[in-house]
């Protein structure tokens, strides 16, 4: 299977959908067949490993599409963003 990030305003990951790899043969394949299901344009393809925009998408992370990655929402306190990973790091 196939992951998907349905982005809303802002570029925020609204939602997290499955696609069978025999509909997602590509990225755009997939993107073509859930704008076309759901009448919804805005996808990008995650993927559970990390190993291609960082880090899986969740609910709430944006999606930078100059760094092409999925950034989780930026926990409270002094933290700063690590730019190899993407992830939040904590600031002592």
């Amino acid at each position: 299977m196939s992951s998907f990030a349905k982005l809303g305003l802002n570029s925020k990951v609204k939602e997290v959908v499955c696609v069978d790899d025999s509909i997602a043969t590509t990225e755009q394949a997939g993107i073509d067949f859930l704008t076309q299901l759901l009448n919804y344009p805005f996808w990008v393809q995650t993927y559970e490993d990390g190993s291609i925009r960082k880090n899986f998408a969740g609910i709430g992370f944006t999606y930078d599409e100059d760094r092409d990655a999925f950034i989780p929402q930026k926990p409270d306190g002094n933290y700063r963003l690590n730019e190899d990973t993407c992830l939040w790091e904590l600031v002592e």
